[in-house]
């Protein structure tokens, strides 16, 4: 059953909570909690282990296997991992039983509730596998951006079904919570000249390093570089700064890899560098066609390190490996959407200006974003504080339809749509005049109140499928005919 909103959007039912029992293990540090971040104790922790009696260490690693093995997949595993970190502490020689080992490990490793501070940002595409999903219907891909301890952001998933009449199912996550494998991936020479251009970084020394390397290379040649700049810096004394940005810059390109025996809702891609300590925040999925009619998956997100932010370009094929790399992105800094396919055998995407004016960019690399073309700008009071987009463009006979955002009086967000011309996505064709989704009363309240807020939409089955987050505490689907939105953007 559905709730129908004015204007024909109808509200399903079925509504997704933040879940505090959605928990992953990370590694714990005592003295490194985030507050005075004093010098750690690891050394006084780890003798503490090392004398207790046998008795005891079976006693302690008896009740953590109870309390916590059913919440996690392989903890066993993970206790080992975390022991393996602290193999330097202990002295040459030293014979750990594997119970002491497994609560060593278990004393250093802490659980991480993923949503539970909030719930919001999602996102929607197809799902790459649609084997055994019923005639007429479409299985999808949702991301959600958890928000846990810290106010600090990752990026999860959830899976589900639209039946041939439009109706919406998200299926029950699973047990576990899982995090990948994180490895080095080829660097790219193009990405990181640009990156040090926009930082007004690049000159004698980084073309000294870059130069050596050509187009690709990998993290070990590129230290190999840095240390021969560094052997040479009594005569570039002022340019010992580009060697911690370089490494900077090459951090952001790395691979994220889960197990075969995983299910793709259980897996959570958490904040692996220092650029996105804080957070990996508003993923905008899209499912890509390339010219070979080969298809992959992007998502770009914002990277928060609790200061600054940059941009992150996300890909995969089967949502199972990810590859993430840097952004460099003059147009904004902020809410870049791609579109699905290249426009005039160039790249497209969404973009915003200055908060408040949507915008087009083109590129021949998906990674670099330079000039941005305005299309829009905030006209009616629901949008007069901020304009941005929802998502990547879905394409339609009548034109790209564009979700957007816009924030008004009492910092109350709102969902509307625009319509642009298929060859020329800076030229408007339609835009509604009243909000096509504002936060009904029950939708008020929340960790950020009065806020509706998409990062992502599809079409299926003649409807318009509209996943929602609702004042950051929950997420809806809203779903509408898509030839009644068309006829009230052409009649606009």
């Amino acid at each position: 059953m559905t709730q129908v909103a004015s204007g024909g959007v109808r509200r399903g039912r079925q509504r997704l909570a933040a879940d505090p029992s959605r928990v992953v293990t990370m590694l714990f540090v005592p003295g490194q909690e985030g507050f005075d971040m004093e010098e750690p104790r690891t050394s006084a922790v780890v003798a503490r282990i090392l004398a207790l009696d046998n008795d005891e260490v079976e006693r302690s690693l008896r009740d953590v296997a109870a309390r916590f093995e059913h919440r996690h997949r392989d903890l066993t595993g993970t206790f080992r991992q975390h022991a393996d970190e602290l193999a330097d502490r202990l002295d040459p020689g030293c014979d750990l039983s594997e119970e002491r080992r497994l609560l060593l490990g278990a004393t250093f490793t802490s659980e991480y509730a993923l949503e539970g501070t909030a719930l919001c940002n999602p996102s929607v595409v197809p799902h790459p596998d649609q084997t055994g999903v019923p005639e007429g219907g479409l299985r999808f891909v949702m991301s959600v951006r958890g928000i846990g301890e810290g106010h600090r952001s990752s990026i999860e998933f959830r899976t589900g079904t639209v039946d041939d009449r439009g109706e919406v199912s998200i299926e029950v996550v699973p047990p576990f919570a899982t995090r990948g494998t994180i490895a080095s991936v080829p660097l790219d020479a193009v990405v990181f000249r640009s990156e040090l251009r926009r930082l007004r970084s690049d000159g004698e020394s980084a073309d000294y390093v870059l130069d050596a390397l050509g187009e690709r290379f990998t993290v070990h040649e590129l230290e190999d570089r840095l240390a021969r700049l560094q052997s040479k810096l009594a005569t570039r004394r002022k340019d010992g700064s580009i060697i911690p940005l370089m490494r900077r810059i090459a951090e952001r390109t790395y691979e994220i890899r889960f197990g075969a025996d995983t299910s793709l809702a259980e897996r959570v891609l958490l904040p692996a560098m220092a650029a996105e300590r804080n957070g990996m925040e508003d993923a905008r999925f899209v499912r890509f066609e390339h010219q070979d009619r080969t298809v992959s998956y992007f998502a770009t997100y914002t990277a928060y390190d609790g200061v600054d932010i940059s941009q992150q370009l996300l890909e995969t094929r089967d949502f199972r490996v990810f590859t993430a790399s840097p952004i460099v992105n003059r147009a904004s800094n902020k809410g870049l959407a791609l579109f699905p396919r290249r426009i005039g055998g160039r790249f497209a995407a969404l973009s915003r200006s200055g908060h408040e004016t949507n915008t087009v960019v083109f590129s021949e690399n998906l990674r670099l974003w330079e000039d941005a073309l305005p299309y829009q700008a905030p006209t009616r009071t629901w949008e007069v504080l901020q304009l941005g987009n929802c998502g990547s463009p879905i394409e339609t006979d009548a034109g790209w339809l564009v979700l957007t955002h816009g924030v008004g009086p009492m910092r109350t967000y709102r969902i509307g749509a625009t319509l642009l011309d298929l060859e020329d996505p800076t030229r408007v064709i339609g835009q509604l005049r009243e909000p096509l989704l504002s936060p009904a009363p029950d939708e008020q309240d929340g960790y950020v109140p009065n806020v509706v807020y998409s990062c992502g939409s599809l079409v299926h089955a003649g409807t318009l499928i509209l996943p929602y987050g609702i004042g950051d505490s929950a997420v809806g689907v809203a779903t509408m005919s898509l030839s009644v939105l068309l006829a009230e953007l052409a009649a606009s």
